[in-house]
């Protein structure tokens, strides 16, 4: 026996327009089971302009980058901080300073503070 549980649905007013937003039942695509659209997530795809509904549930997403990820070529070169090791999905170009993880994430904080 299964027993459906039902969430709280949740309604959002857009801040584009007047738009109303629901939760919304959705079939994945790729595995078929369904998942919610929530509200919260319509409105982003409205401030995105995005057209389109996601047509697969957060695990086949996840498991479909995974997989362009891991076929992605992988570069390596020496990172202008600390001089170690970088790999970055990129053909460095001469004259352009490429950084490791660790240093551009530093970097990135610098810039922000």
């Amino acid at each position: 026996m299964s027993v459906k549980v039902r969430r709280r649905q949740k309604i959002f007013f857009s801040k584009v327009g007047k738009t109303m937003f629901q939760d919304k039942t959705l079939v994945c695509k790729e595995c078929g089971k369904e998942f919610v659209f929530t509200a919260g997530e319509q409105e982003f795809y409205a401030e995105k302009e995005f057209k389109n509904e996601p047509q697969r549930c957060k695990e086949c997403r996840n498991n479909r980058k995974q997989a362009l990820r891991a076929n992605r070529e992988m570069y390596e070169a020496t990172c202008a901080g600390c001089g170690g090791v970088a790999k970055v999905p990129f053909q460095p170009k001469d004259g352009r300073p490429v950084y490791c993880s660790e240093c551009y994430a530093k970097m990135k904080e610098e810039q922000q503070g």
